[in-house]
Order: C-alpha cells, then structure tokens, then sequence
C-alpha cells in the first residue's frame, strides 16, 4: 500500500474534505493512517482566508517538505492562487484545485512516479453554474459527496452547503468556494447515521452560510424543517449549527434552535462589527439594537442558550466612535465566546479600493482593546454559568481530568473541565459548573 499524510489547516469546512479525500484514498487502496515521517507523500489541505491562515499555510508546505517526502498543496489556498502558487513554491510536487479531488488518488501515483501535474488556472467560481438538485450526489462539489472514511471522534463535522451567494466587500471565499450549494437533506441525514452508527455523540453542520440552506432546493425555511428531523436520529445526543449569518435569521429558526430536543441551543452568529456604519461598508446589514434583540429572543425562548461571533476591528473607515459603539454591543451582549480580528487586505476583494485604510498600529491599538474587553466579558459569561448543570460529551481524558464541551460550546469554544478519575471518550457526563478557569468552565460530576 502506498502511504499518504493529510494535514488538514483552517475551518470545519476543510476538515469535511479532508474527510472526503481520506475516503477517496481509501477506496483507492491507499494508507492513510500514517505519520509524516512513514508517508510517502504528504498532502496539506490548506487555508486561504485572511494573511495569517496563508501565512500558516506556506510555513505548514515547507516543513513538510523538510522530510524529503512529495508535498501535494491542496485546499483553499491552492484554489485560490493555483499557478501562481506552484510557481512560487516549488517545493511543492503539486498544486491541486477543488476539481482535482475526484481524481486526486491517480494525481497522487503520478507524483510517485516522478510527475509534476499542471497546476490548475483559478477562476472565479462565482461564475460557474450552481449543481443541479438531481446531480448533488455526484460530489462535484467539495465536501458535498458525503464520502467519509470510518470514524470513531465523539464530535465529527458534516457539510450542510458549500459556498456562498452573499457579497461581503472583506471576504474573498465565493470568490474560491463558488455559489452556495445544499446538500439534499437525505444525503444530509444518511450520511449523520452513518457516523452515529460509527460513534459519534454530536454532529457540527458547517458550510459558509448555514442560514441560506434549502434557498436553491426552493425552500428557505428547509433548515427549520431538517433539524427536528436529526436531532431525532437514534444514537445521536445532539446537532450543532455552525455559522448564522445574522441578517438571515428567521423567528422560526430561533425557535427551532433554541428549543428542538437533540439540537444544540447554540447561536454561531456572525456579526463582524455592531456599528451600522461599517456594517454597511462591509456590505452586511444590522446594528446593535438588532443584534442585541436577535440575542434577547433567543434567550427569551432558552436562557442558557450559547453565542459566539468574530469581530474585524480596523476597517476602513471605521471612527473612533464606531469602536466605541462596538465595545458597547460587546458590553450587553455578554457573549460566550468572541473571535477579534485586525482588518487586512484580502486580494479581490472591494475592501481593498475602499478609502479610509487605518495605520497598522492603529489597528493593533485597537485590537488589543477590543479583546481585552472580549476577555473580560468572555469569563464574566462564564461566572453566570456558575450553578448550571450541563451535559457534556468528553472529548479528552488526561491524568484522570476530562475535558469536553456542553451544549453551548463549539468546538472552537472553551471547555469544560472535569476531574473525573472514571471518564471515557465519548462519555456524556452530566456536569454542575462550580468555577471558572479564563474562559474554561469548571464541573463536578452530578
């Protein structure tokens, strides 16, 4: 068997192709279960969304081009930039874009053999025509085949759509991950059971725009519909949706989410900024009165109910008296978890011709503003948290301490730690949250 080492960077959407890939490899009658060392190609999924993630990247290719090994770069960033990369980088034995993953175990024998494969030409997948309902189960989308090698992790990602239609002037993703595509809810649901049945406890449905889902299957409501249906899959503790887009959130989805049983009460909402100003520039929609009573329905319907969002500090254009209005939001909102991000240019995008461009150090100043404040509401939250009990699904066990996330974490969020001297893996142990640790929660078993 020939052996192959997938590193996979970036977001929950890159680990679902890596997943896809590894099962391709699979059927293929490759290994995919060895280190980097023991591997005879090394293939990095790679992420391309803002300068540090490409920056993580490009480090991530040439350490493992160190061992001497073939790297094949893959993922976002090889989407992306395509020729220009391989060009730049030739310790890369290939570049390969989302159209190669179907072929990518015969790409793989001709890097083997000594092959350098044509890298691809980027386009704007924008432009392509969407998949048609009836050919979705042919995988031409990344991460939409629903093929998955067996897996025995307690939290496992599942794609719900991939791509976006939305036009924020930041973000360069449509851009290389194309119009926003669901996944039919059979497939959706099959492909759930399937990892039950191999031993997860909760699924995490990730795509670019979670809110948009069923809108191309002629029903904008589908994701109200779908989530009863697997929250009630045998076996499953709970579902998890991940990224809301803030301005798409209807009454009825707040209500399925904040009180279906087997779905997380979680609320992943991006809101970028609170100010109505830079929203606007950003080409998004909202304030912080809207967010804010977004958050109080929720919480009306579930009080215990989890949030967490990104913020991009530093946009052009952005005032003082933006900011001020954005640490304000912060302030109310008591958010559980808060990702502070400095603005950078993003190639192709419409931020990078807007006026306004802040100082770099204006930027940083501002940032650590902003996230000091996010730290101290962050584990404010956490002391109210303090007397409730939560279920948790143990992820780690390490000197006899558990460590898992409840109902209102994600897997990018804090955690719960447990001293428990009996916890396996997989357990689901119902927690008392007796202190906080920074952001962590700290439980006694009840």
């Amino acid at each position: 068997m020939p052996r192959v080492h997938l590193t996979t960077l970036g977001c929950a959407r890159n680990d679902v192709d890596s997943d896809e890939l590894s099962a391709r490899l699979d059927a293929a009658g490759w290994d995919v279960s060895g280190s980097d060392e023991s591997a005879d190609v090394i293939v990095v999924n790679t992420c391309g969304f803002i300068a540090s993630a490409k920056k993580d990247s490009i480090d991530t290719i040439l350490a493992a081009s160190d061992t001497g090994v073939p790297v094949v770069v893959a993922g976002c960033l090889a989407e992306r930039y395509g020729r220009e990369l391989a060009d730049e980088l030739p310790e890369a034995a290939a570049v390969l874009g989302f159209d190669d993953y179907t072929a990518l175990p015969d790409l793989l024998d001709r890097v083997l053999a000594g092959e350098r494969p044509q890298a691809h030409e980027p386009r704007d997948r924008r432009t392509l025509i969407p998949i048609s309902p009836i050919d979705r189960d042919l995988g031409r989308s990344p991460g939409t085949s629903g093929m998955r090698r067996s897996v025995s992790a307690p939290v496992v990602p599942v794609k719900l759509a991939s791509g976006c239609d939305r036009r924020c002037s930041f973000c360069a993703i449509p851009s290389f991950r194309g119009s926003f595509v669901s996944r039919r809810p059979t497939d959706v649901i099959g492909e759930i059971a399937q990892v039950v049945a191999d031993g997860a406890k909760e699924v995490f449905l990730v795509s670019e725009n979670s809110t948009s889902y069923g809108k191309d299957l002629g029903d904008i409501r589908l994701l109200e519909s779908l989530l009863p249906a697997i929250g009630a899959v045998e076996g499953l503790v709970r579902a998890r949706v991940s990224y809301l887009q803030p301005a798409e959130v209807r009454p009825g989805l707040i209500e399925v989410i904040a009180d279906t049983p087997g779905v997380a009460p979680y609320f992943d909402l991006s809101f970028q900024h609170a100010s109505a100003a830079v929203l606007r520039r950003m080409r998004r929609f909202g304030d912080a009165e809207s967010f804010l009573d977004l958050i109080a329905r929720a919480r009306a319907i579930n009080p215990a109910a989890g949030f967490r969002s990104n913020i991009i500090v530093g946009f052009p254009g952005e005032t003082e008296d933006d900011v001020h209005v954005l640490m304000e939001f912060l302030s109310q909102a008591h958010l559980d978890v808060v990702g502070v991000f400095g603005y950078s240019d993003e190639d192709g995008t419409e931020a990078v011709g807007l006026e306004g461009h802040l100082p770099e150090h204006v930027i940083d100043e501002r940032v650590a503003a902003v996230s000091a404040l996010v730290d101290e509401v962050m584990e404010e939250r956490g002391r109210q948290r303090i007397g409730e009990n939560v279920d948790v699904i143990v992820e780690a066990v390490v000197d006899g301490v558990a460590e898992g996330r409840g109902a209102h974490q994600g897997p990018e969020d804090a955690a719960v730690v447990i001293p428990d001297a009996h916890a396996l893996v997989g357990d689901v142990r119902s927690v008392h949250i007796i202190d906080v640790d920074g952001v962590d929660l700290v439980g006694r078993p009840v």
